[in-house]
């Protein structure tokens, strides 16, 4: 008879703390403008709700499905194809933004399907390949070419999730020994993907160049023939970029230690940009103080504790990577998020995960949490 297995009691609690959290804040950043937009304060905090029913659901699921079922070529090769069909359909389908497939009032955004999808591809290959990660031949270009495609197809409409899944990319293939000159290759061509991808869109660029030079003086001493300058002013987006993070700054300054209290916050009414999105961990750090915003940082460092504990723990290759690279994405995304809020990234649109509204996003977290716990059971 087989040994039951125990749950990862702390990982588990972690996840239904933050996520308890994050829809309490939900309703204190997004009321006043629900009311507003939708007649009800109610609205987005009960759609987020939904969609965590949905998600908690998929999360056991997951959690409770033998995670070596998933270590299949079938599953790994049809659901990266998949993923990148929808990817494509979307650029189309949505041709302004590229990111959202609608069926009536319900969207979805196939980037954020891509997540578990390439977790799951890049713990089979890696595990498949193991011996042979330094082979440039069948090993580095089969993997350049799948995953290339799948990052790539994100980067059209969001270049934030690229980027996070390129550093789970580059952390696994790192830990299964890939070779320095190799991670400096990779590493090399994604800075250039990334360069390309920001010069594509001038608002882009005038993020980050209001990041580094937010008076605009060393560009003026390098941009001999204005080209930085045109690019900058092609697009009506995000002409003042430096806003977003002064309303932030000032949200977080007024929370000071303790915070205003739960539904005090000011930077909420209208002021701060998408407070219930990618600037809600500014609401915390308001109304909660740094108790709160400290608070939150420590749950998103339990998961990354459990998820690291599970990874070095794991006996085989497989359920290894998979623990990784769900750490990774996860954890990874979180610090991003809070590092924009705090002025230490430029502007991005990335969702702080279980806590941002957004129903996409919170499936695609619990997804990647229900297999990263069942791998945590498995490594005792």
């Amino acid at each position: 008879m087989p040994q039951k297995l125990k749950t990862d009691k702390i990982l588990f609690g972690a996840v239904l703390v933050v996520l308890s959290f994050g829809l309490l804040i939900l309703y204190s950043a997004s009321s006043w403008m629900a009311k507003v937009d939708h007649g009800s304060s109610w609205y987005y905090v009960m759609l987020q709700l939904a969609w965590a029913v949905a998600s908690i659901v998929a999360m056991m699921l997951l959690k409770n499905t033998p995670y070596r079922k998933f270590q299949n070529r079938a599953v790994a090769f049809t659901t990266l194809g998949v993923s990148f069909l929808l990817l494509v359909a979307v650029y189309f389908i949505d041709a302004k933004h590229h990111r959202w497939l609608r069926a009536g009032p319900v969207g979805f955004q196939p980037s954020e399907l891509a997540k578990p999808v390439l977790v799951i591809f890049l713990a089979f290959l890696v595990a498949w390949r193991g011996r042979a990660i330094n082979n440039a031949r069948y090993t580095l270009m089969s993997a350049a070419i799948s995953l290339g495609l799948l990052i790539s197809g994100i980067a059209m409409a969001d270049l934030g999730t690229p980027v996070i899944l390129g550093a789970a990319v580059l952390t696994v293939f790192f830990v299964a020994g890939l070779e320095w000159k190799y991670c400096a290759v990779v590493l090399g061509v994604g800075l250039i993907g990334v360069a390309v991808f920001i010069w594509a869109e001038g608002y882009r660029v005038r993020r980050v160049v209001s990041f580094v030079d937010p008076q605009f003086k060393y560009v003026a001493l390098i941009d001999y023939h204005g080209w930085i300058t045109k690019k900058m002013n092609e697009t009506l987006r995000t002409r003042d970029t430096n806003y977003q993070l002064e309303q932030s700054e000032i949200a977080l300054g007024a929370g000071g230690a303790v915070g205003v209290g739960l539904m005090n916050g000011r930077q909420k009414l209208l002021y701060l940009p998408f407070a219930h999105t990618d600037f809600i961990y500014a609401v915390v750090g308001e109304e909660t103080g740094m108790i709160g915003a400290v608070g939150v940082l420590l749950g998103f460092l339990v998961i990354a504790w459990r998820g690291l504990r599970a990874t070095f723990r794991m006996r085989d290759d497989f359920g290894r990577y998979l623990a990784l690279g769900v750490t990774m994405v996860v954890v990874v995304q979180a610090l991003m998020n809070i590092s924009v809020v705090l002025g230490m990234m430029p502007t991005k649109g990335v969702t702080l995960p279980l806590m941002s509204y957004g129903g996409s996003s919170l499936l695609s977290t619990l997804a990647l949490l229900g297999m990263l716990m069942n791998v945590s059971e498995h490594a005792g």
